[in-house]
């Protein structure tokens, strides 16, 4: 009996220390609710970036087309054919402009004749007018024979004037005919790739109107550009010079680098959007980059290494009435003209919260307080604090929910697990 005794005894003991332990470890790490949920004050690294999407291109693209009509007897180039400058990429059928330059020719000949002519008859014209001088001066001839072989020289050499001018049309006919012979034979005008073909063999081309495109030709894919659209209230961040990144859907692990070239001030409307074409200047040596991809950009227009920074949810909060009066309330009845102050300040006026001047709430010994700061760059969820207004680990304040019964918010007693952090129960 004694011995049962003492079991009963040890193991009444065994579970005393337990519920003791069990009590001091929840004692040690009780959550007490609190209305606020905050956040500490960390450094990190911002990027102040503007993101737009854009279109490669080759920097020289030139549409190769034919200036006369005709029909394709032969091409000598392909998609992405190399060509060089002069190259013969394709040809029409040259009998027709052969035959126009025989019979320019044709031309030629007639009326290089027909000036020949003329200048015989001239000649002749001015014997005569020569003969009917004499013959006056020795009183054979009237004054009405002089007349009629002056006006016949003039006229000799009007043939002659006409004549030749004849001959310069025709040598004009000519040379156009032979310039439409050699329209007939189509050359790259650049060094250059073919990214584009639109005509087969055996197709008629019409070029009365405007010249039919043959080809398309990049002059250089090695060097490529961006075309991005960017929109108004972002173009004033950026200029010439500037580095920018970007991604294409057929390497969306890999990141690409360029440089503007250039903001142009011609601006683009769709659907009451306005946007602005900033040029890239992109190296593309493995060719990779392909004239028409869709580029996915980002510029960088500001950074900041290691600076304090907090959450853009701390500049937005503002504290309602009840949460000022109770820290007021909290603090002693003294501070009530203080928290009326608190209060017009915490909800702000118009212009209060101008530039880059923000208020923002704190919590210190378990009281909110308003420190005003001033910000710098954002990255869009982390802003940078440039005064010192605010230490690390100080935590502020991004919420605030009264403890009404409904509310789940709260925060760990300073010291123990959650380091005063915001906690959710």
């Amino acid at each position: 009996m004694f011995k049962r005794a003492l079991v009963w005894l040890a193991a009444l003991a065994v579970i005393a220390a337990l519920v003791a332990g069990a009590l001091w470890y929840r004692k040690r790490t009780a959550v007490v609710r609190s209305p606020y949920t905050t956040v500490p004050v960390e450094k990190a690294d911002l990027q102040a970036k503007v993101t737009a999407t854009g279109t490669l291109s080759a920097r020289v693209t030139v549409q190769v087309g034919s200036q006369v009509s005709g029909r394709i007897t032969d091409l000598f180039a392909d998609f992405n054919s190399q060509v060089k400058k002069g190259q013969i990429v394709a040809k029409l059928d040259q009998r027709p402009f052969e035959a126009s330059v025989q019979l320019a020719r044709g031309g030629l000949a007639q009326a290089a004749g027909q000036l020949a002519k003329a200048k015989a008859s001239s000649v002749l014209a001015r014997r005569q007018l020569d003969r009917t001088k004499t013959l006056v001066a020795q009183g054979l001839a009237n004054q009405t024979d002089l007349d009629v072989a002056q006006s016949a020289a003039d006229s000799a050499d009007a043939d002659v004037a006409a004549a030749n001018g004849n001959l310069v049309q025709a040598q004009a006919s000519v040379f156009q005919a032979e310039v439409n012979l050699s329209f007939a034979t189509i050359v790259s005008p650049i060094d250059g790739v073919v990214i584009s073909r639109n005509v087969d063999v055996g197709q008629t081309v019409a070029a009365s109107l405007q010249a039919p495109v043959i080809f398309t030709i990049a002059q250089d894919l090695s060097l490529i550009q961006v075309d991005t659209y960017v929109a108004e209230a972002d173009v004033g961040k950026l200029k010439a010079g500037m580095d920018a990144s970007f991604t294409v859907d057929a390497y969306p692990q890999r990141k690409f680098v360029g440089t503007v070239r250039e903001v142009r001030n011609a601006a683009s409307t769709v659907q009451n959007v306005v946007t602005y074409d900033a040029v890239l200047d992109v190296k593309n040596p493995d060719l990779m980059l392909k004239p028409g991809m869709t580029a996915n950009v980002t510029f960088v227009w500001a950074e900041a290494k290691q600076v304090v920074a907090l959450p853009n949810a701390a500049l937005r909060f503002k504290p309602p009435p009840e949460m000022v009066q109770a820290s007021a309330k909290a603090a002693g009845s003294g501070r009530a003209a203080a928290s009326a102050s608190a209060v017009a300040q915490a909800r702000g006026k118009r212009g209060d919260e101008a530039g880059n001047r923000r208020t923002i709430w704190v919590l210190r010994a378990g009281q909110p307080k308003p420190v005003r700061v001033e910000t710098g760059v954002t990255d869009g969820t982390k802003t940078e604090i440039l005064a010192d207004a605010l230490e690390l680990d100080d935590e502020v304040i991004t919420d605030y929910a009264p403890l009404d019964g409904a509310s789940t918010a709260g925060t760990a007693i300073p010291g123990t697990a959650g380091g005063g952090r915001g906690m959710r129960l």
